[in-house]
């Protein structure tokens, strides 16, 4: 029964859909319906309003339902949804502004003469408004209504022409900064905690073993890094667009002739500088502040909001005396709060000086200079046409929009749980043949469906919950999160350009002359949508497209992860396995160079720790090599093993859920005791014969020799685990001593200016007041802090500072203990001179060539060359479900 109310969910949401009532009511009325009706046959018919509920019953699942509601609605901190009002804000505002309209004109009067330029043209402001904009009606109405006549009446291919500006117009919905990738990311966090949980209740029933390692986790996204991930995959799509014109323009020159006309002097130039370097500085600064991780995507918004303004403020006094003079205020305000930044470090608490007090007096004048700015540009928006209180409201109606409908995606969501379709859909996918690609397949190709009919928000919030879980749980191609947006995000842009209710084609339609038909449009939209999926298709073979940009900056920032996080452990490996292969021989000989290195007249511990770390050097190369030759070799035993596993798996969690279903079956016979429900009873029985036979049959499916296949291959990735743990070991242990030493041996000049001090103590301990030689001896025990390898020293201190804070100082304990420690100091100074003369440089040279290998993992963070080289193999998608 409760698939027959999961039948009904689905109908009366298409149906409200289909008619055209609100989707911000659709969505929650028809869950509550849907739970409201299974509540009432379940009481009526069993008398348990639970019956028809695949778990839990109507109270529960509708308070999840308000849970969820809260959930979105109080946690106001959330990134990816706090952005989403400003970034509708900037794009509303550059479009009423006419400063998208300026930039179509004059990139359409400089493209004009090349075959084709107008439709390039098109695509290029496209490009430049989705990444400052990001609002698909806006953008595709201000092209169709400027662009459109023009290409017209320049003998342009009613198809190609609309299809162009259509295509165009919805490369917001991928180009950030993206209300689609907001929302994606937001639903994506949910998705990632829950497909991590899911694979480490894979990893537990395939394995035994009780914690699944780190390194397999499921890799979470955020709004900035699914902004960064989406950069190349937009510019990639542009790229296809302007190509696919070009060519065909050439091919056929009277579907897009060139354009002829105007004349580029002066006059032109600046007006393009005009018109085009303003959006694309704010584009530098929105995502420029994101992609170098100066800004979060939320301050990146604000920024975009601002810069918006005070545009606006310029272009709405257009022609006008004084039109540019709130701008220039701003960016002279700008330049000189950077110069203070730059020369000065402001900070009011610590004024000491003028310097300070005058980087204080010009970042105040910046400041406010910068806020008389935005305020006069807000006033002139204010003031000239209503512009800013319109741009308000409409920003104000378009986020209650999305948000309303986030809010009844969660009531959509739980309703669907409720019945047991999240559990359905996954035994479906799971059950697929073909692994990860034909369930990813799948899904695409559903949302692709899905895009014919329903927009992107509606797909985002109430497809992408209950589907990504599933993929991002699949161990066998082990996706990224952001990788799996940016995938669903191109393809739920071609929700805006499929027919029948494609809403660009819609708002071109709108705007279009009546010569233009409507089959033209469809026509012309064909051949950018396979475009779309060609893109698509490269970028599914190609992650690194994705990937790289977002593990870039985060290894490159400042709050990067170090060397030997658990994330990193594959990648760092192959980095010093490429560095032995290409620079093996100097490394080698720089630990020969180290062995032969004489340490007699060093101190004992440290002499011994030295020549296990030379030995542990020694055999880390080889120990390397073999890991390597181990991971081979299971590499090699993949092709052979996995497809065993993985029908074997597949048999276990059949298993699995019949165990389940059984267990149920037999608590629901065990609570049955009336001879009235002796019927009720049998047929359960009866149930639960059935199961254990198809369970029987399922057992009897899986291979006999399968525990000798996997205790053998398990056995491989045992012997590869052991030998990179004996690897990284050594590689710590031939590296950590070296770097303690030499550090010891830069710290003689402040070791040596102890003895003034140390001595001044000695002198006066005899006749001294005990209580000023305790603060004494402590200020020089906080100054050997510092010190390296000077233990020895403040031990003795220490004891020197027990014996004269006893209740009787012990003055005669505290002179033989500050005596037993000068000779202690006097006994490092002699080794510690012949140190640093005959050892320091050749350890330090020794220390440089290891620090990129062997002492990787010591170091705090990862340099640029290395990082990079790491985000570019993290950047690929590894199959790990091997170790599952």
């Amino acid at each position: 029964m409760e698939l027959v109310f999961l039948a009904l969910l689905i109908f009366l949401m298409a149906l409200a859909l289909g008619s055209g009532y609100p989707v911000a009511f659709a969505l929650p009325g028809s869950a509550i319906v849907t739970v409201v009706i299974a509540a009432i046959f379940g009481y009526f018919a069993t008398g348990n309003p639970d019956a028809y509920f695949a778990q839990g019953g109507p109270w529960q699942w509708l308070s999840a339902g308000v849970t969820n509601l809260r959930g979105v609605y109080w946690e106001v901190e959330r990134d990816t949804l706090i952005a989403i009002p400003l970034f509708i804000f900037m794009g509303i505002m550059l479009q009423r502004s006419k400063i998208a309209e300026d930039l179509l004109v004059t990139m359409a009067q400089l493209f004009g003469p090349v075959p084709g330029g107008l439709g390039i043209s098109v695509v290029f402001v496209g490009a430049l408004l989705a990444a400052t904009t990001g609002i698909v009606g806006a953008t595709v109405v201000a092209m169709g209504l400027i662009s459109l006549p023009a290409m017209l009446r320049n003998n342009y291919s009613k198809s190609l022409a609309t299809g162009t500006i259509a295509a165009s117009g919805t490369l917001g919905q991928i180009i950030p900064p993206s209300i689609v990738l907001i929302i994606l990311a937001d639903q994506l966090a949910s998705a990632v905690d829950q497909a991590g949980t899911a694979r480490k209740a894979l990893f537990k029933s395939a394995t035994g073993e009780l914690s699944m390692p780190s390194s397999f986790d499921v890799v979470s996204t955020s709004a900035g890094e699914m902004f960064l991930g989406a950069f190349v995959p937009g510019l990639l799509l542009v790229g296809i667009y302007m190509l696919f014109i070009l060519i065909y323009a050439l091919i056929n020159p009277k579907v897009a002739p060139a354009v002829h006309g105007g004349t580029f002097d002066r006059a032109f130039f600046t007006k393009l500088a005009l018109a085009l370097f303003p959006p694309l500085g704010l584009i530098f600064l929105v995502l420029g502040s994101i992609l170098a991780g100066i800004a979060t995507v939320n301050q990146a918004g604000a920024i975009g909001a601002v810069g918006a303004i005070m545009m606006a403020g310029y272009r709405l006094k257009d022609g006008e005396k004084g039109a540019f003079s709130p701008v220039l205020l701003g960016l002279a305000s700008l330049v000189l709060i950077f110069v203070v930044l730059l020369v000065f470090e402001p900070n009011v608490k610590s004024i000491t000086s003028t310097k300070d007090a005058l980087g204080i007096a010009l970042g105040v004048i910046g400041s406010v200079g910068l806020i008389v700015s935005i305020g006069w540009s807000s006033v002139r928006a204010l003031k000239i046409e209503n512009t800013l209180q319109e741009v308000m409201i409409e920003t104000a109606k378009t986020t209650s929009l999305v948000f309303i409908i986030l809010l009844g995606a969660a009531m959509l969501t739980a309703a669907f749980r409720a019945f047991g379709g999240e559990e359905l859909v996954r035994e479906f996918l799971n059950s697929m043949p073909g692994g990860f690609w034909s369930k990813f397949i799948i899904v695409m190709a559903v949302i692709f469906i899905l895009g014919f009919f329903l927009d992107f928000i509606e797909i985002a919030v109430v497809v992408v919950p209950i589907v990504a879980p599933i993929l991002l749980a699949d161990p066998s191609a082990n996706i990224t999160a952001v990788w799996l947006g940016v995938m669903i995000g191109l393809n739920i842009q071609t929700s805006f350009l499929t027919p029948p209710f494609g809403f660009a084609l819609f708002y071109l339609r709108g705007v279009a002359p009546p010569i233009v038909k409507t089959v033209d449009m469809y026509k012309g939209v064909i051949a950018f949508i396979s475009l779309q999926l060609i893109a698509l298709l490269i970028v599914g073979l190609y992650p690194q497209l994705v990937n790289y940009l977002p593990n870039r900056s985060s290894l490159l920032s400042e709050t990067a992860p170090p060397p030997r996080n658990p994330r990193l452990d594959y990648c760092v490996d192959e980095y010093i396995h490429d560095q032995f292969v290409t620079n093996g021989a100097a490394i080698n000989s720089a630990i020969a160079e180290a062995r032969q290195l004489n340490l007699d007249y060093l101190p004992k511990r440290l002499k011994s720790n030295l020549e296990k770390s030379f030995d542990a050097a020694a055999t880390a190369p080889e120990l390397m090599a073999q890991s390597w030759a181990a991971d081979e070799v299971v590499m090699k035993a993949v092709p052979g093993y996995l497809p065993v596993q993985q029908t074997v798996r597949a048999t276990e969690s059949e298993i699995r859920d019949l165990d389940e279903e059984i267990s149920r079956l037999k608590t629901d016979i065990s609570r049955i005791h009336s001879e009235e429900d002796a019927a009720i009873k049998k047929k359960l029985e009866d149930a639960v014969a059935r199961h254990e036979a198809e369970r029987a049959e399922l057992v009897a499916q899986i291979p006999a020799d399968w525990k000798q296949t996997y205790a053998a291959f398990k056995k491989l990735l045992t012997e590869e685990k052991i030998l990179r743990g004996k690897f990284r070991r050594a590689a710590g242990e031939g590296y950590k001593p070296v770097a303690e030493t030499i550090a010891i041996l830069k710290s003689n000049a402040d070791y040596m200016a102890l003895k003034p001090d140390l001595m001044k103590i000695s002198e006066e301990l005899p006749s001294g007041d005990p209580a000023a030689l305790v603060e004494a001896v402590e200020a020089l025990s906080s100054r050997l802090n510092d010190i390296e390898g000077a233990s020895d020293v403040s031990s003795g201190l220490s004891k020197v500072r027990r014996a004269l804070r006893a209740k009787t100082p012990d003055v005669e304990g505290a002179v033989a203990e500050m005596a037993s420690t000068l000779e202690a100091y006097e006994e490092q100074i002699d080794w510690r001179n012949r140190a640093e003369t005959n050892l320091l440089p050749t350890l330090e040279r020794y220390e440089v060539a290891i620090r990129g290998t062997l002492g990787l993992r010591e170091q705090r963070r990862l340099d640029d060359d290395q990082a990079l080289f790491v985000a570019s193999c993290q950047s690929g998608h590894r199959n790990v479900s091997h170790y599952f």
